[in-house]
């Protein structure tokens, strides 16, 4: 396994941040596949990776119990927020949890005992590989297994059309206090992985940067799968430090320019299975067309 060792010597700081931003997307997405868009996985994140930061230094427990105590704090943290942020509906739910990202920073900023204040906390312990691809493969199965669920086949219903869900008794808002929690909780994990990833955590580093490369990595992926925001927020992190060895200073173009294409020639973004499944029926449908049909 030596090559393992030397790809995360060379790359293990843009290996480790495409992962944080990969359980940053599912964090979005995961209100997303409610019909709600939040930007509240980046406050959720900020309380994970801040209790993180406080355990790594004031204690010895292993990173393992560190990452499931962020994303616990996350979970906490979102059903608590939820109940407010879903009393209003559409466009609102969305500046609401901007606003909430702005409240977080100036939190930060101004509890300097927990958070460092504006000169940050400085998180010196080492990070494994592992620690990042292991929970980010947890988080793909936990994803995974929603989507096959119950709630998984209710959220589509409510994304797709609030009306006929209600229709069908599904609990509309009971889906979407699901959605934030599993939200709550994939945002706490990220907060850990971005801290443990950086050796750093700063007012900065839960901020509008990264609410851009959460969104533009669920919608550059697609976000009518849970796989789609993964392939996304990875190919979000690589196109920047693609154009910045191409041309220097133009990583926020990069990514600007990868979201204004995947919208004009992917509105559905990279991976949409709902397409690929129609085009398999359509190849099997023309396939087997009756010939008698084809005469006329």
């Amino acid at each position: 396994m030596q090559w393992l060792s030397d790809f995360w010597a060379a790359y293990g700081s843009l290996a480790g941040l495409a992962m944080v931003n990969a359980v940053f997307a599912l964090a979005c997405y995961a209100t997303l596949s409610t019909g709600v868009l939040s930007f509240a996985p980046v406050a959720f994140g900020a309380v994970g990776g801040i209790l993180a930061a406080q355990l790594v230094l004031h204690t010895t427990i292993p990173l393992a119990l560190i990452v499931l105590c962020g994303g616990m704090a996350g979970l906490g943290f979102a059903m608590l927020l939820a109940p407010a942020l879903l009393r209003v509906e559409g466009h609102w739910t969305a500046l609401a949890t901007v606003a909430l990202v702005l409240v977080t920073r100036v939190v930060v900023r101004n509890v300097p005992a927990l958070t460092g204040g504006d000169n940050g906390l400085t998180v010196t312990r080492p990070l494994s590989m592992a620690v990042p691809v292991v929970t980010l493969l947890c988080v793909m199965l936990g994803f995974r297994a929603l989507h096959h669920s119950w709630y998984g086949i209710a959220s589509r219903v409510v994304r797709d059309d609030p009306a006929v869900a209600a229709g069908l008794g599904i609990n509309i808002r009971q889906t979407r206090l699901i959605g934030f929690g599993v939200s709550g909780f994939a945002g706490g994990l990220a907060g850990v992985l971005l801290v443990l990833v950086q050796q750093f955590v700063s007012p900065d580093s839960f901020y509008v940067h990264v609410a851009f490369v959460m969104i533009t990595g669920a919608v550059i992926g697609g976000s009518f799968h849970w796989l789609g925001p993964v392939l996304g927020a990875i190919a979000v992190t690589l196109l920047p430090a693609l154009t910045e060895t191409l041309v220097p200073d133009s990583q926020d173009i990069g990514s600007g320019i990868a979201l204004l294409l995947a919208l004009v020639f992917l509105p559905r973004g990279l991976f949409d299975p709902r397409v690929v499944l129609l085009q398999l029926s359509l190849a099997q449908a023309t396939r087997t067309r009756d010939p008698r049909y084809e005469r006329r």
